[in-house]
């Protein structure tokens, strides 16, 4: 989620926080690992909730979160993985070269 730019719906992160934390512990028992709340509310905001509906009852927003599929999320977050920013963009190419091919060293 962009730290720039709010969505309408962010004022409900605090009153949703138990069905966040229901979907939570079932992505666990799932076996999926630990996943936190704001990477599930960053799932929603940028995908389900893309498109701002007036009047949302808060009914919807819990039905939303309750039917996020592991594999809906688990794609998003491996597109978000491939998104960041390449960590070895400093190195010239002989430091790359270095790190990629260990060379055999004769003591």
């Amino acid at each position: 989620m962009n730290a720039k730019q709010e969505h309408p719906y962010d004022s409900y992160f605090h009153i949703l926080d138990l069905a966040l934390q229901s979907k939570i512990e079932e992505f666990t028992v799932l076996g999926y690992g630990t996943i936190e709340k704001r990477d599930l509310w960053t799932f929603l905001i940028q995908k389900k909730w893309k498109k701002y509906k007036e009047g949302i009852r808060m009914y919807e927003l819990v039905s939303d979160v309750l039917s996020v599929k592991i594999g809906d999320y688990m794609n998003f977050a491996t597109v978000e993985a491939y998104k960041s920013p390449d960590l070895f963009s400093d190195l010239d190419s002989n430091e790359l070269e270095e790190l990629l091919h260990t060379k055999d060293k004769v003591d």
